[in-house]
């Protein structure tokens, strides 16, 4: 399954449908990074007013974002690349348990401080190579 269908499937958690169709395979990591951050910013504010159900739903839905994004990559093509990303995934959905387990805000702030970093360089590589490029290279 390639990038873009992986990405596609994910994106029922993201919510964002009507600019699918136009997106290439950049935009829907993009999007779905972007998906992943409201998540992120959302659960804090669900542990701040202690909104169990709501903290507990916008965990969910990141760690289905941050799976989407790990089961996308290519460990083939992406090589070391892929395999730490991955690592990287794995270590994103632990600390989101740990947040959801013990309403931890600093661990929260960790994990969006990781997740920020990820998606800079992904709008790094959307501004130096051309939109088409990337779809045709993923």
């Amino acid at each position: 399954m390639g990038i873009g269908k992986r990405a596609v499937n994910s994106y029922g958690e993201v919510g964002i449908h009507g600019s699918l169709v136009e997106a290439d395979g950049v935009d829907l990591i993009q999007m779905l990074f972007d998906g992943l951050m409201d998540s992120l910013v959302a659960t804090e504010g669900h542990i701040q007013r202690r909104d169990i159900p709501g903290k507990s739903a916008s965990i969910g839905r990141a760690s289905r974002i941050v799976f989407g994004l790990q089961s996308a990559l290519d460990m083939e093509k992406g090589g070391e690349l892929a395999a730490n990303l991955s690592e990287l995934y794995g270590y994103v959905n632990r600390r989101l348990v740990h947040v959801n387990a013990e309403n931890d805000l600093e661990t929260l702030a960790e994990v969006r401080g990781l997740i920020n970093e990820i998606r800079g360089a992904w709008r790094s590589v959307r501004d130096a190579v051309p939109t088409r490029a990337m779809a045709t290279a993923a």
